[in-house]
């Protein structure tokens, strides 16, 4: 593992060598100083620089790992639309590096208190119905979130939540708790399909002048369920209300949509059903994610996020009895698993 280690290490000394040749050649930019800031989940990584008096993101993504042709399209595409993300001014797909605007360090997880939550989700509700609104990316496809996909989602969860992380075996009651899943699957591809930004939570979204919110890592985008984004806010892995503040701020953004003539008769209950199963399929995937940082890359940081992932899944499925196998799954095995992995 150590030598292993030491290559991964070695390779993101050459690859920040090779990001400042290019920052001197093409961008004509003499870093004063270049920091590594703190990075999200996948293989990119973002370094602040300042220099000629001003301050720039760039980014690292090394093209073997990472394609970050989807964010210069979706970007161009969004900013268009009148929404805040940050603008592309230099770009080498090939290399994988990008030089962009910065938004600075306000993000909404950084932000956020009781006596401002009402302002800052207003605004980032807004702009989700605007997001939601794209329909066409130039130059790129986006995929979509299918049935199939979220499937294997699952399959990965169980692998490296059970097996390789809580080091379970897969229980006798797995196919009952496949069909819990399914039923989350199944109200997931019922919903309308739009825009679906996929991690549209506090740590990518940045308080900006002027009541905006900037739109950052969006680069994962599908075409996929109305309350999936809705969800990451509301039920965020990093932060989270009382359950009576969330389901409040989700039938305002159902007012917002009918507002606009979309969803007309669905009612509070199916929408926010939805919004409740959606949830769960998308913290089942968060708990998969921060599983697979740990033990495959050794990075333990997204652990202390566990807690309220499995917290959520538990209390939600507690309201719907067709899911009182996973609820009694979850809180009977996976949280004491949980606990004792912790010590």
């Amino acid at each position: 593992m150590e030598s292993t280690l030491e290559a991964k290490i070695s390779e993101k000394v050459v690859r920040k060598k090779a990001m400042e040749q290019w920052l001197a050649s093409v961008c004509r930019l003499e870093p004063d100083s270049l920091a590594l800031m703190t990075g999200d989940a996948s293989f990119r990584r973002y370094f602040r620089l300042h220099a000629k008096q001003q301050s720039y993101v760039v980014m690292d993504a090394p093209p073997q790992l990472e394609n970050c042709r989807p964010f210069i399209a979706i970007s161009k595409t969004l900013r268009n639309m009148g929404l805040h993300t940050p603008e592309v001014i230099h770009a080498d797909p090939e290399k994988g590096f990008l030089l962009l605007t910065d938004f600075g360090d306000a993000t909404y997880l950084r932000t956020l208190m009781p006596e401002n939550m009402d302002h800052l989700y207003g605004i980032a509700l807004d702009a989700l119905t605007n997001l939601q609104a794209c329909r066409y990316v130039e130059g790129y496809i986006i995929p979509p979130f299918t049935a199939d996909f979220m499937r294997q989602e699952w399959a990965w969860h169980k692998d490296w939540v059970w097996c390789k992380w809580l080091g379970l075996s897969l229980p006798l009651a797995e196919p009952e708790l496949d069909a819990c899943y399914e039923l989350l699957v199944n109200s997931a591809i019922s919903q309308p399909q739009v825009f679906m930004h996929r991690d549209y939570h506090s740590a990518n979204l940045m308080v900006l002048p002027n009541n905006e919110v900037g739109i950052l890592d969006f680069q994962d985008a599908f075409i996929g369920p109305v309350t999936y984004d809705l969800a990451s806010l509301l039920r965020d892995c990093y932060i989270d209300w009382p359950r009576e503040k969330v389901i409040a701020l989700a039938v305002s953004y159902l007012q917002r949509l009918q507002e606009r003539g979309e969803l007309a008769g669905i009612s509070s209950e199916v929408f926010l059903r939805w919004f409740d199963w959606m949830g769960m399929q998308r913290h089942l995937k968060a708990m998969l994610t921060f599983a697979r940082k740990q033990v495959r890359d050794h990075q333990s940081r997204y652990l202390r996020y566990m807690p309220r992932a499995l917290n959520y899944l538990i209390q939600v499925s507690h309201h719907y009895p067709e899911l009182t196998r996973l609820h009694d799954y979850l809180r009977i095995t996976i949280q004491p698993a949980m606990e004792r992995v912790n010590k």
